[in-house]
């Protein structure tokens, strides 16, 4: 048996009508997605707070793109329309995780995110490349590679998690994280208002 640090006793809880075995694959299925969001927003952060930006104005009837901006400010000055875009695109990939294939639940593994081109009721039209592995890198690698690159992930996410809370928190209370201090430009609005 495999020793884990469970100091809240997690491994042994069973939410309403679910067997413990469904509770942990729904516990871990939320970690690995958390984790993987945080790795993307990290990532973005940075890459936004840099300078890198797309060739045109995010509001097409702009005539300039507000590259001295942070990343909750540029998210602020996209124009509401395009604000929508982005949260459906994520609750379409949302519905389609969670509706798609063999349930994490119900013996699907938490964390596989089904492939577009498997499901032709779901998307119309023809996908070219699927969002996880799009290339097919990992197609052929084995079970233990498979779950050393699950702990390195997992691992990398929970730190992408500290680090993402570090920026907002830096941002919106100067000095919260020493660290970053004079780094992370100061943030007035609401980091947590999609709108």
């Amino acid at each position: 048996e495999i020793k884990r640090w469970d100091p809240m006793d997690f491994l042994t809880l069973e939410f309403d009508g679910f067997s413990n075995e469904e509770t942990i694959n729904f516990i871990r299925h939320a970690e690995i997605k958390h984790c993987r969001v945080a790795m993307a927003a990290f990532v973005g952060y940075i890459v936004q707070s840099t300078g890198f930006h797309f060739p045109f104005p995010i509001d097409l009837a702009g005539d300039s793109y507000p590259t001295m901006l942070s990343p909750p400010e540029q998210w602020d000055a996209l124009p509401f329309m395009g604000k929508v875009q982005i949260i459906s695109l994520v609750g379409f990939l949302e519905l389609f995780s969670e509706g798609a294939g063999t349930h994490y639940m119900k013996g699907g593994r938490p964390g596989e995110f089904p492939n577009f081109s498997d499901h032709p009721e779901w998307i119309p039209h023809p996908v070219p490349l699927n969002l996880f592995d799009p290339f097919g890198f990992s197609k052929s690698a084995s079970a233990e590679t498979k779950a050393t690159g699950l702990v390195k992930e997992l691992n990398n996410g929970r730190l992408a998690m500290v680090g993402i809370l570090g920026f907002l928190s830096e941002q919106k209370l100067e000095g919260s994280v020493p660290l970053l201090k004079g780094i992370v430009a100061p943030y007035a609005g609401e980091p947590m208002a999609p709108f």
